[in-house]
């Protein structure tokens, strides 16, 4: 594993998680935090509600500026972590603090901010930090964003380290844009112990959870960069070429619930796995398998990108048959993790998965060892930061 510069950090973690109180959206968040503390770092989760309505209600599927579900949320979700006092989010509409009272404080001595997803503001108590490192999960669509969009390219300018979970950006047969900054790859990193690999059953079904459409479609010289609605064209017939079962937890108004489910897809509302972060182990550990897609734009660029849902599905012991976004350059693909570019190849990974479960399963959970153990993700995020 990658050697650390330095032993005494003091770091802090920006994200998404009171305005977005979802399991699976806060496990992304969760793992950065609760990794960087079991290596011996101070740490502190920070949140910027933003100047505008941002907060998501799932109780009342709206957004406003009340933040009072996400704050119970964040608060009952890192105590059942042991995470207690290491979150604080600012209220911007009523300039209030919540959780770590002495958040601002902790920016004038932290060695290091994260800003994951670039989904926080930088105000003038983070922009002293001296390493700011914004944490690209968006590929593709982050970069078009810095070349069309002022006020995000204004934003991505205030940091100074550029990280992205676009593994292939830079390479001959990638083609997302540049923005002129200089982007170093990383990925998702998995608590390996919160996420326990149980014996799988080969007789439930294959899972995904999902946004049909997160925003609108991407146009970038000429070329569309879609949502997962566009890579789910080519497989809408898929359950009717199997005997298996998918379920969907699909989100976004325009997902169209009523075909797919005419199609043979079990449609499932997300809200309900994602109540809390434990509801949403659970469905990940009720499931066969996941089987899912990319959005297109992450697709046709052959980003390298990767699912940080897909890397706990194989840490809890299920195998992953997803769609190609050139991730199998830099992650084992074959055994417990199988990819595919067109229906063809997706039915073959089903079969393999089918002939040989039990083995797919403990070669899933090896994948998550190798490749997205918190102890070298966030080592090596460090190293090259520092």
């Amino acid at each position: 594993m990658p050697k650390l510069k330095s032993s005494k950090l003091k770091i802090a973690v920006l994200g998404y998680i009171v305005r977005g109180p979802l399991g699976g959206l806060a496990w992304h968040h969760l793992q950065y935090v609760l990794g960087f503390k079991k290596l011996g770092f101070e740490v502190l989760f920070i949140e910027d509600s933003e100047d505008y309505p941002a907060c998501y209600n799932p109780e009342t599927n709206e957004m406003g500026t009340d933040a009072s579900y996400g704050l119970r949320f964040i608060d009952e979700s890192f105590k059942s972590l042991g995470l207690s006092e290491l979150w604080a989010y600012f209220d911007f509409h009523t300039n209030q603090w919540f959780g770590y009272q002495k958040a601002a404080e902790f920016f004038q001595s932290a060695d290091i901010l994260l800003n994951l997803s670039g989904v926080n503001p930088l105000r003038e108590w983070s922009v002293q930090v001296p390493k700011r490192v914004f944490i690209d999960t968006d590929p593709a669509f982050v970069q078009i964003r810095h070349l069309s969009d002022e006020n995000a390219r204004n934003l991505a300018e205030q940091h100074n380290l550029f990280f992205t979970f676009g593994e292939n950006f830079g390479a001959d047969n990638c083609e997302i844009p540049s923005d002129g900054f200089d982007w170093k790859p990383t990925r998702q990193p998995v608590v390996l112990d919160v996420w326990k690999a149980t014996k799988g059953n080969k007789n439930r079904h294959w899972t995904t959870i999902m946004q049909w459409d997160s925003y609108k479609t991407v146009n970038f010289n000429g070329r569309e960069f879609g949502m997962k609605s566009k890579s789910f064209e080519a497989l809408l017939d898929f359950p009717s070429q199997t005997d298996e079962t998918f379920e969907l937890g699909v989100g976004s108004v325009s997902a169209p619930r009523d075909l797919l489910a005419k199609k043979g897809w079990k449609v499932t509302n997300p809200l309900i796995p994602t109540k809390t972060i434990w509801t949403y182990q659970d469905f990940i550990r009720n499931s066969k398998a996941e089987f899912s897609v990319a959005k297109d734009g992450y697709v046709k660029s052959q980003s390298g990108w990767f699912s940080e849902r897909s890397a706990v599905y194989l840490a809890s012991g299920r195998p992953v048959l997803t769609q190609e976004t050139g991730f199998s350059k830099f992650i084992e693909t074959g055994k417990g993790l199988l990819s595919f570019t067109n229906p063809a190849e997706a039915l073959e990974g089903i079969e393999q998965i089918n002939k040989a479960y039990d083995f797919h399963c403990r070669a899933a959970r090896r994948i998550a060892e190798e490749y997205f153990d918190y102890r070298m993700i966030l080592r090596d995020l460090l190293d090259k930061s520092l």
